[in-house]
Parts: structure tokens; sequence; C-alpha cells
């Protein structure tokens, strides 16, 4: 096993946040999509792998948004967003709304959830949340979601592992 343990001083700025990122993508994570429609009725959705729980009585979620992002404003005002984990069979999907493309749910089969927000069918669960509680977290907004629906299926989650997708093993 590896192990680093280094003082804040001892390498450069840039070096300590990519070894940061490093250290943190040694966290398995699932990865999901998060969905809404916006105020003037467009769709929007973006990849993730900062989703959590934080509290089952009453359901909360949480994930987090980089506070640059052009979603930023449209996620901040939404009064509804659905979490949408993908399935092991998804990281084509994944890859779509992780990158720029233009329209990303071009050619989708969607389900409506709460407040219009896009669901994708397939997906291991879904979480309709109200978007109840805004941090602003260093260089990111952390939302705190209210579960007012979920479903799930039996499927293995897609897998996010030291910078590359994953599927669980047997």
């Amino acid at each position: 096993m590896q192990t680093a343990i280094m003082s804040s001083t001892s390498f450069p700025a840039v070096d300590k946040e990519r070894e940061f990122r490093n250290a943190l993508g040694r966290y398995a994570t699932g990865i999901a999509v998060v969905t809404l429609k916006t105020q003037t009725g467009d769709l929007l959705g973006l990849t993730v792998n900062s989703f959590n729980s934080v509290s089952l009585a009453p359901p909360l979620v949480v994930w987090s948004l980089a506070a640059t992002s052009s979603a930023r404003a449209a996620f901040e005002a939404s009064e509804y967003y659905a979490i949408n984990v993908l399935a092991a069979d998804q990281e084509a999907l994944s890859q779509r709304f992780a990158s720029r493309r233009e329209n990303r749910f071009d050619g989708l089969a969607l389900e409506t959830g709460l407040g219009g927000a896009p669901l994708l069918p397939g997906s291991c669960a879904r979480f309709q949340c109200r978007n109840a509680i805004r941090h602003a977290g260093g260089d990111h907004i952390v939302f705190i979601g209210e579960v007012e629906h979920f479903d799930y299926g039996e499927g293995e989650p897609l897998i996010y592992f030291s910078g590359a997708y994953r599927r669980l093993a047997a």
C-alpha cells in the first residue's frame, strides 16, 4: 500500500490541488445525472459523482456543483430537480451529460418528474427533490434536496474510481 503524508507546504499549490484530487479519487463513488426543467421550459442535466445521503427523517440528499458552472443560476432558481443514479450499462449517458453537447436530451425516452424534471429510464434509482437548501462551499455550491418521491430497480450501479468508470465485481 502506498501511503504519503505531506504537509501543506511541501509542494506548490497547483501540485497540491492535483494531489488532493488524486486522493479523493481513491474513494469509489456512484455516478448520477441531475436534471431539471428551467423556468423557461428548457431541460437541463449534468453528470455528478458528488451525490450522497444526508438524512432519513426527513429524507435529504446532497450533491454539489462548481460555482463557476453555467448551470448554476438554473439550479439555484429551480423548485425541483431529479437525481438519476446511473446503472452499469449507462456509461454513454454519463459521458453525454458530462460533455458540452448542445442538447443532451435529444433522442432520449424520458419520463417527467416533479416540476417537470426529466427522469432517465433504466437508472438504478431516481430521487425527485425539492430544492431545499443551498450553501457556498469553497469553489462549489452544495445543494441539499428534500426527497419527495423516489424509485429504484435491481440493476448494478455505474462506479467511478481513480479517474475511470468501473463495475462491481461479483
